[in-house]
């Protein structure tokens, strides 16, 4: 049987065509499924995001970026803290907009608002960005609701102006949830910088005389979740663009759960009396995941 010449070359067409898009198709990265999220995501929950470390500019602080916006999908957080060292190398104009404005536009365009500390790789006039909303201070408070009080810390130059501030603003707080964050962690099992032991002498009485349960810092780029310290539990996120590959202690007896293969970003939410917590790699893998309940009620804290 013979085909007509006109029929055989649309047949040839169609075939290229076919051809064509199987191979397009074939080539398109195949995008994971969302990771199931052990957050309660409650409607009237204090909703969260955590990053530090964050401000290279980089592929991978845009790649873990894209992850952060597709997170907020589906756990709406509406603010976020920043554990310092928030814009590496230069901060000029552009800096501040290749570093910060344009790989989190999809959540400034959403409303969500960062409030920033400063690492040691940040230059104090960061205080008067105003979307890092620090009220031009180097170290300040910041309340969400009547049950959560933020208290950021300059933890480069931590003067005793700083601590009398310290003890004053924990004094006169009726939160539930006193929550300090900082660049440098009072405790870390990494091997490149470990515990700061002077910040541990210098705050942490007044973490513990007043009720605090939970510590964020930054500094070390991975993630680092600690066995309670005095009953205090301590997270590092410093790897939101930046990563120290295996420079976690295989050894410490104060790690938890630790994840120092790529970078990261963490969730947080806060209903009622506990803490949920959900880290999540650039890749999109929930690495670490858990809940806090605050010491006050001397009830067991549970973790994943």
């Amino acid at each position: 049987m013979s085909f007509p010449r006109t029929d055989v070359r649309r047949l040839r067409t169609l075939l290229i065509t076919i051809c064509l898009a199987v191979s397009v198709a074939a080539a398109q990265p195949v995008r994971p499924p969302a990771p199931p999220s052990s957050l309660p995501n409650a409607a009237d929950s204090v909703k969260f995001l955590v990053i530090g470390d964050s401000g290279t500019g980089g592929r991978e602080q845009y790649q873990v970026a894209v992850k952060i916006a597709e997170a907020r999908q589906r756990f709406p957080f509406t603010f976020a803290i920043m554990l310092g060292d928030n814009l590496y190398g230069s901060e000029n104009a552009n800096a501040y907009i290749t570093k910060f404005e344009r790989p989190y536009k999809p959540l400034l365009d959403a409303g969500v608002k960062f409030y920033a500390a400063l690492g040691n790789h940040d230059e104090p006039s960061q205080r008067l960005y105003d979307k890092f909303n620090m009220g031009e201070k180097r170290y300040y408070t910041h309340g969400h609701g009547d049950d959560l009080e933020f208290f950021v810390l300059d933890s480069t130059y931590m003067t005793p102006q700083q601590i009398d501030w310290l003890k004053d603003e924990l004094e006169k707080s009726d939160a539930k949830w006193k929550i300090p964050y900082m660049h440098h962690p009072m405790y870390s099992s990494g091997e490149k910088h470990g515990s700061e032991r002077d910040l541990q002498a210098l705050v942490e009485p007044l973490f513990l005389k007043h009720g605090v349960d939970v510590v964020f810092a930054g500094h070390e780029h991975f993630y680092e979740r600690l066995k309670p310290q005095k009953g205090i539990f301590y997270i590092t996120q410093g790897g939101a663009a930046k990563l120290r590959k295996g420079n976690l202690r295989d050894n410490s007896v104060m790690t938890a759960k630790g994840f120092d293969t790529d970078r990261s970003f963490t969730l947080v939410e806060i209903l009622e009396d506990h803490l949920f917590f959900e880290t999540i790699s650039r890749l999109g893998q929930v690495v670490d995941s858990g809940v806090i309940t605050r010491r006050e009620l001397n009830e067991t804290t549970s973790t994943q």
